[in-house]
């Protein structure tokens, strides 16, 4: 089968399993986040849609603004190229106890479809190589919902895996700080709040923020073996959710 797709990808020190010291995970490269407009002037520019860039978009968010109500509803979705269904998170200690959001949560559970996955093997992976011994975010776990690289909490633990990650050095701007991807605000995480911290994983409290989307990175000075004059930054290339 020919080759459609190329994706590029860096190997990392696997820091997520122990059974092996010497084994690597790989990360793609992301060339960049695509939005739902993007993907219509896409579909228009390189595919030869026979309708127009807007009345894609149009009618794609109408069908997404449907396809939330339903699945708010409790319907499951499949589109061919996902499935998704509503998932409740969390432990009912009897019978009688009945949903508390104190307690328990609604998470959203997307899946490949049967026609994303038969693109699979028109993908070429090409991997570069080891990459930068740089310090990096590889996952962060919502400790209350469970979720993973998704939602996360606040007031709640928020436990950071990467590499060389430990907050150290006496550059002032050192720290962990969540980013709205909206306005551009800067949450930074007080040190008082950071429950573990140490070279390959941190467990901070996360801070008291608004509903919307986060980025999260970790500057420190921090190299493994001496400190570094400056500090370097760690930037998660996953979106956050608080809702």
């Amino acid at each position: 089968m020919a080759v459609l797709h190329k994706i590029k990808a860096y190997l990392y020190e696997n820091l997520l399993t122990k059974d092996n010291p010497n084994d690597y995970i790989a990360r793609t490269v992301s060339e960049r986040s695509l939005n739902v407009k993007q993907i219509c002037e896409a579909a228009v520019n390189r595919g030869g849609a026979d309708v127009s860039a807007a009345a894609m978009e149009h009618a794609t968010t109408l069908f997404l603004k449907e396809m939330a109500y339903q699945l708010c509803d409790g319907y499951s979705v499949n589109t061919g190229y996902f499935t998704a269904g509503t998932q409740i998170r969390g432990v009912f200690d009897s019978p009688s106890e009945t949903f508390s959001s104190d307690k328990h949560n609604i998470l959203f559970q997307f899946n490949q479809g049967e026609k994303l996955r038969a693109e699979i093997p028109n993908i070429e992976v090409s991997i570069l190589g080891i990459a930068d011994s740089a310090c990096s975010i590889l996952q962060v776990t919502d400790v209350k919902s469970g979720s993973v690289n998704d939602l996360i909490t606040p007031g709640r633990n928020l436990k950071i895996s990467g590499n060389k990650i430990k907050v150290a050095g006496d550059d002032p701007n050192n720290g962990v700080f969540f980013v709205n991807t909206g306005t551009q605000e800067r949450i930074a995480v007080e040190s008082n709040d950071m429950v573990t911290n140490n070279p390959s994983e941190l467990i901070i409290v996360i801070p008291d923020m608004a509903s919307g989307t986060y980025t999260l990175e970790v500057l420190t000075q921090f190299s493994g073996t001496q400190m570094l004059k400056e500090h370097r930054m760690a930037s998660f290339d996953k979106v956050l959710t608080v809702q």
